[in-house]
């Protein structure tokens, strides 16, 4: 029985030599180089910061756009000239609202997408203007360029007069329907060519531009008239500060500039009328009356407070300049009226 056992003992244990008995010690595993796997690029971190960047590059680079095309025009110095034979008043018109549609650019009707969109002053500016031009166009078609006021209206008078009238802030597309219309810059330029015509016509002696004393105390009779209307929106304005606490008066600086628009306008239009009528005013010696309603007119004209306050009418820091403005109109208004009576004697 013992051999037995022995033997089966040395036949167990040559058999464990070919078997591997784990341990407790850890097992490391070669293997071969692998290839990396690449990393997964996440886009949206990089999506996020360019839609942001637009958005901030637009929001703050907008403001800036719409600042550098911010342009009043209001230099009272009349460098404009006329061909021989035609009228300083009717040239004035032609340059001026050139200037504005050609070379500064209207933007009384700029659509929200463009950076022009977010100005207040310039707008308001343009919109007085062409409302003063189109009051004069009136006057010219109906009364100066007419024999005696009982002739046949004149076909270019008659075109400028009526597309001067055109709603200065309308665009491609007008509130209140879907469909394309003319914008109001295209309606001015035709204007623009029938007073060109006109002028030209003048020049040759196939026009007419009456230069009496009643036609010239019709004109003025007119703007005084809407000067009045000018006071009368700046006066309510005043007596309506206590409901905007003044200094808040977000409605101040449009009234004022669309006012200001008004005042240079008829301001360059006197200009001219002065030279049209020059015989006239000479004749009635009211040369110096009429300069000092010119210069009224262009202190009314030329202001540009850097921020437009409606404050106290005794303030110090903060002066009302809407009160300012009609003061200088209606000082304008009482010289127009006595140059009238003059006219009308």
């Amino acid at each position: 029985m013992q051999i037995g056992q022995q033997i089966r003992r040395f036949f167990s244990s040559i058999a464990k030599l070919g078997r591997f008995i784990p341990n407790n010690d850890p097992v490391v595993e070669v293997v071969g180089d692998a290839p990396e796997a690449k990393p997964i690029r996440s886009f949206r971190p990089k999506k996020r910061l360019i839609i942001f960047g637009t958005l901030g590059f637009i929001i703050f680079l907008w403001p800036i756009l719409a600042l550098l095309t911010s342009q009043i025009n209001d230099q009272a110095d009349t460098n404009i000239t006329t061909i021989a034979g035609g009228s300083h008043s009717v040239a004035i018109t032609i340059a001026v609202m050139d200037r504005e549609i050609n070379k500064t650019g209207w933007v009384a009707n700029a659509p929200i997408f463009v950076p022009a969109a977010m100005l207040n002053n310039m707008p308001n500016f343009q919109i007085g203007l062409v409302k003063a031009f189109g009051r004069f166009s009136f006057e010219l078609e109906d009364q100066i360029g007419r024999e005696r006021g009982s002739s046949a209206a004149d076909p270019d008078l008659q075109i400028a007069r009526a597309r001067l009238q055109y709603e200065p802030t309308v665009w491609i597309f007008k509130p209140g329907t879907l469909w394309p219309t003319a914008p109001a810059e295209g309606q001015y330029r035709d204007a623009i060519a029938a007073l060109n015509r006109y002028n030209v016509r003048l020049a040759a002696g196939n026009a007419t531009f009456d230069a009496r004393p009643d036609n010239l105390m019709a004109v003025l009779d007119r703007i005084a008239l809407d000067i009045g209307a000018m006071s009368a929106e700046l006066d309510n304005q005043i007596d309506n500060r206590r409901k905007t606490f003044g200094l808040l008066d977000l409605k101040a600086d449009k009234i004022f500039y669309r006012v200001k628009g008004s005042s240079y306008a008829y301001l360059m239009i006197l200009q001219g009328l002065q030279k049209d009528f020059q015989t006239v005013i000479d004749d009635r010696q009211a040369t110096n009356l009429y300069q000092e309603m010119l210069n009224e007119l262009r202190r009314a004209a030329v202001m540009r407070p850097l921020v437009v306050n409606n404050g106290t009418l005794s303030g110090q820091a903060f002066p009302n300049h809407l009160a300012n403005q009609g003061f200088h109109l209606l000082r304008a208004r009482t010289k127009m009226r006595e140059i009238t009576d003059i006219l009308r004697k």
